[in-house]
């Protein structure tokens, strides 16, 4: 079976070159239609590159969208394995969707976001379209993308606010108490 063939377009310039994010994207949609078919799939790093431990999200979409995203913060495995476990994750486990379809799985379209670290941060340095937030407060804890309030239009406050209500803490809890943590992502995916 021929894997659908995905142009990356880059939202920020960084590390990863156009052949190691076309072979991400597509390791992405080989895993989940891997699963589908109930076939194995290499999860060995193919370079010393993507061998490097690096958090990740998967978002997928379906006729524009949002159909999956599940990711991790904190590098708990290879990029290159993060985006298997990630894409398989939203398309079978994201609890407010059903799992995706062998039909659906042919047409997903796949944007990936890797993470650096977390880092604590004011609420002043926050920067709307290069950071994405983890607040957390009395253990719970919310995360936002870099790209989510960009594409909203929200300014500071509200990319605040809003990470406050995803952990389900009021949505001034950035200025009682909660811890602040901020990383950048490389985020890429796929036109057709």
């Amino acid at each position: 079976m021929s894997l659908p063939q995905p142009s990356p377009i880059a939202v920020e310039q960084g590390e990863f070159s156009h052949q190691e994010r076309t072979l991400l994207l597509q390791v992405a949609h080989d895993s989940i239609l891997s699963a589908l078919e109930n076939r194995e799939i290499s999860v060995d790093p193919p370079t010393p590159h993507l061998a490097e431990p690096r958090g990740a999200f998967t978002s997928l979409y379906l006729n524009g969208e949002l159909r999956g995203c599940v990711g991790y913060i904190l590098p708990v495995s290879s990029v290159y394995r993060a985006v298997i476990d990630t894409a398989r994750a939203a398309a079978f486990e994201d609890a407010r969707f059903y799992p995706v379809t062998m039909e659906e799985g042919r047409h997903l379209e796949i944007e990936l976001s890797i993470l650096t670290p977390p880092r604590l941060i004011s609420a002043e340095e926050v920067e709307v379209g290069r950071h994405g937030l983890l607040i957390g407060m009395m253990g719970q804890r919310g995360l936002l993308l870099p790209q989510v309030p960009a594409e909203r239009n929200w300014d500071r406050v509200t990319f605040l606010e809003q990470t406050c209500r995803k952990a389900g803490l009021p949505p001034d809890a950035w200025k009682h108490g909660a811890t602040i943590e901020a990383f950048t992502a490389e985020v890429f995916g796929e036109k057709r």
